[in-house]
């Protein structure tokens, strides 16, 4: 189990997540969602023991993340974050390895198992410089499924790639949900959030104002709410597409 209670995190004076409660369990999809400015990565950055609360508290399995080092930490959760670098021109085969730094190890298998899920075989020799925006975007999140971790904090990993990557991501990530593996995902697009998560997280100025199943986390009321746009859901269960009411 991951999670936090009454976690408050500030920015300067700023408070940007207030008193924020939530036990996540692993073998299931968890999706962020929330408006610009809602606090959907400051969660999740704190949910990976990334950023120290103001208040309230965070741990995995009832332990404190802030009682474990770092290497340690590292080995259970694997984060990507929005903007990642690549600070060094290496070959994607080495740059993926690098996910294995938190075990000290030199584990072929798992890193092999992460070029074959992100379809990087065929790039595995050429270097970070010559990787598209696509191309480094799985490239980054094949490193933290190198790690093995139990549970990937992946903050808007579907914003770079093209229509064929995107679904492929989300049916690999589906799967390593699937082999029991906590998977929590900051999306914008509440359509795919509705059709691929176990379970939806909805913040509006830092507060947690919706939580559960997506059918009734993403209820036309609550994007009203939150979003202040009325819209109505259209389509099949996992076909789902959001559009904006007609309502006069």
């Amino acid at each position: 189990m991951l999670g936090c209670e009454d976690l408050s995190i500030m920015r300067g004076r700023r408070l940007v997540l207030d008193r924020v409660s939530v036990r996540l369990e692993p073998g299931a999809v968890t999706v962020i969602v929330g408006p610009n400015g809602a606090g959907k990565s400051t969660l999740l950055m704190a949910l990976a023991g990334l950023l120290p609360p103001a208040a309230g508290r965070v741990g995995i399995d009832d332990r404190p993340l802030s009682d474990m080092k770092p290497r340690e930490r590292a080995k259970r959760i694997g984060y990507l974050p929005q903007d990642a670098e690549i600070a060094w021109d290496v070959a994607v085969e080495n740059l993926v390895a690098l996910g294995r730094m938190p075990h000290r190890d030199a584990a072929r298998a798992p890193v092999e198992r992460a070029l074959a899920v992100m379809e990087l075989e065929a790039l595995r020799e050429r270097p970070a410089s010559r990787l598209s925006g696509g191309e480094k975007a799985r490239v980054l999140l094949a490193r933290v499924l190198a790690g093995e971790p139990a549970w990937i904090c992946a903050d808007e990993p579907l914003a770079a790639l093209d229509l064929a990557h995107r679904a492929s991501l989300i049916a690999h990530l589906s799967a390593e949900a699937a082999r029991g593996t906590g998977v929590l995902i900051v999306m914008h697009d509440l359509a795919s959030a509705m059709n691929h998560a176990d379970r939806v997280l909805v913040l509006r100025e830092g507060r947690l104002v919706a939580d559960g199943a997506p059918r009734d986390a993403l209820s036309e009321e609550v994007i009203a709410n939150t979003w202040g746009m009325e819209c109505e859901w259209i389509g099949l269960p996992g076909r789902h597409a959001l559009v904006p009411s007609n309502r006069d």
